[in-house]
Parts: structure tokens; C-alpha cells; sequence
């Protein structure tokens, strides 16, 4: 499985899209999605990546490093807390507070490890 096609559905099923429904939604079909998802397609139009794109918040980049990941669902997530921080400010609020303590906390052990 690709790189993309691991990341689009990781967060495609985060965002509780079934397969059929975001196939539908995107203007696809199921077995296309299924395939790129799975590396058998390697082909995509803009279009189908546009809106890949808009409607999932994809950064799209095949050539990731390892360590990469991290910075990506760190995007992520921070994208996800600024969408949250539109609808629920509290809720953002309190789980960017919660990242921030166990950061923190998880900072001060290594500290008192080293």
C-alpha cells in the first residue's frame, strides 16, 4: 500500500466515511477509492486530488521521510483543533490545554531521566 493511499484512508475512517459514501461524495467509484487506497491505482486526476484535498485536508507528498509522519498528523491535528476552535471553543480549548500539560509532564520524566 503507497504512502497516499495509507494516508487517505486513515483519514477518510477517522472522519467516519465509509468507503461507499466518500466514493459517492468525492465523485468516484467505490473500487476506484478501494484501489487507490490500496496502491493498485497510481494514476488520480486533479480534480479527484482537489477535492481529496478539500474535503479530507490532505497534504499530499509521497516522498514523506519516516520521521515526517509525525510533522504530518502534527499539521493535522492542528488543523483539525482550528476547525474545532470554529464550532466548539471550549472543546478546542481544552484539548489543545491537554496536549499542552501531557507534553509537559512527558518533557519533565525525560528531563529527570537523562
Amino acid at each position: 500500500m503507497s504512502i497516499f493511499g495509507q494516508q487517505l484512508r486513515q483519514i477518510r475512517q477517522q472522519k467516519g466515511f465509509g468507503l461507499n459514501e466518500f466514493a459517492k461524495e468525492i465523485g468516484v467509484s467505490p473500487a476506484y477509492l478501494s484501489n487507490l487506497e490500496t496502491g493498485k491505482t497510481q494514476t488520480i486526476q486533479l480534480e479527484i486530488l482537489s477535492k481529496l484535498q478539500q474535503e479530507l485536508h490532505m497534504i499530499i507528498n509521497e516522498e514523506v521521510p519516516e520521521n515526517g509522519h509525525t510533522l504530518l498528523r502534527a499539521e493535522r491535528i492542528s488543523e483539525l483543533l482550528l476547525d474545532l476552535h470554529r464550532t466548539n471553543p471550549t472543546a478546542a480549548d481544552y484539548l489543545m490545554t491537554m496536549v499542552e500539560q501531557g507534553v509537559e509532564l512527558f518533557t519533565v520524566r525525560s528531563s529527570d531521566i537523562h
